[in-house]
């Protein structure tokens, strides 16, 4: 998922659409506010926003304001901005959902190639020989894992992705391959497997189906079922799509939003939270709660590219200049 050329930058220069724009800000503004307060909620222990209407902790406030701030900021975006082009916001929201996807590759690149040597020297009994009886031990526990070699090795990644473009689905695929092929040598010629070598391949699987969404989203890559759609002019499309954007792309990401991370034990908040490991225990690598997290990622990039798309989909209604043809998958 690229970051667009110099031959693909239109111009910033438009005409109004204060509407759409405001629906398309104030979504990414209120996701914004939303991660913020959901780290206050799981690691601060912070109140969610329903016990506002119990009265209770007054730093509820706190998080509401923070809701409040994100849509003024969005309204004034908007207001200050009025002439912005529909196009060249679309395709700025996508350069950068296109970094945030590259860095989130290369941190299960960094992070399984990491956690997949510590699993195998672990089942293996070879960590106190090589770091010390206190190293060892810390690197039985994945909540110390967690915050002291996966937490770096991510923050690495995003600057890593800053600087590098190299990383794509390709490669990821090509990984998924040789991580199983590993898998048949060991086992068939070897005699040989541990119950890292199949987390592993479902770390990387995993992580390939779920960041390349909001990519194939970007080419039209998923199947749409076009019986009329196909027949349709521009405008037409645009206007379909645009109204398939709200009704049900964005709300699908935040239901999944909400419901995964609405409170601290919420299904993708409390695996995080906990540093949860697979039933394999120290047998295994401990990644499970990345996992769950990936679902969090598949939603904010979608939701992402759900508002670059709606704006793409508005500038083809309106019949804008820059509108590019992709060939989608149908059926």
């Amino acid at each position: 998922m690229g970051d667009s050329t110099n031959d693909e930058i239109l111009s910033p220069i438009g005409k109004p659409a204060p509407v759409v724009r405001f629906i398309g800000w104030a979504s990414l503004a209120v996701l914004a506010a939303f991660l913020v307060n959901n780290i206050l909620i799981v690691w601060f222990d912070f109140p969610t926003l329903v016990s506002v209407l119990d009265g209770g902790d007054a730093r509820v406030w706190g998080s509401l304001a923070l809701y409040v701030i994100s849509l003024a900021g969005a309204g004034w975006w908007v207001i200050s901005r009025s002439d912005n082009a529909l196009r060249h916001e679309a395709r700025k929201i996508s350069d950068f959902n296109a970094y945030l996807i590259r860095a989130c590759f290369f941190a299960i690149l960094f992070v399984g190639i990491a956690d997949f040597v510590i699993a195998f020297l672990r089942v293996e009994n070879l960590l106190t020989g090589l770091f010390g009886e206190t190293a060892a031990k810390n690197l039985l526990r994945a909540r110390f894992v967690g915050p002291y070699i996966h937490f770096p090795l991510i923050i690495v990644a995003f600057v890593v992705a800053r600087f590098s473009r190299t990383l794509g689905f390709q490669w990821l695929a090509l990984l998924i391959v040789a991580a199983e092929l590993l898998i048949v040598i060991s086992r068939f010629v070897f005699s040989y497997e541990q119950a890292l070598m199949g987390d592993l391949v479902r770390y990387w699987y995993a992580a390939l189906f779920l960041f390349s969404s909001a990519y194939t989203l970007l080419e039209e890559g998923h199947v749409r079922v076009d019986v009329l759609y196909a027949g349709f002019k521009t405008p037409t499309k645009g206007k379909v799509n645009s109204i398939g954007t709200i009704l049900l792309g964005m709300t699908t990401c935040w239901v999944i939003i909400a419901i995964g991370m609405g409170s601290s034990h919420a299904i993708i908040n409390a695996p995080i939270k906990n540093f949860e490991v697979s039933q394999s225990g120290t047998a295994g690598m401990f990644i499970k709660y990345q996992m769950a997290g990936f679902l969090a990622v598949f939603a904010v990039t979608m939701l992402i590219q759900f508002v670059s798309y709606l704006f793409e989909a508005v500038a083809d209604a309106r019949s804008e200049p820059g509108h590019k043809e992709h060939a989608g998958a149908s059926a």
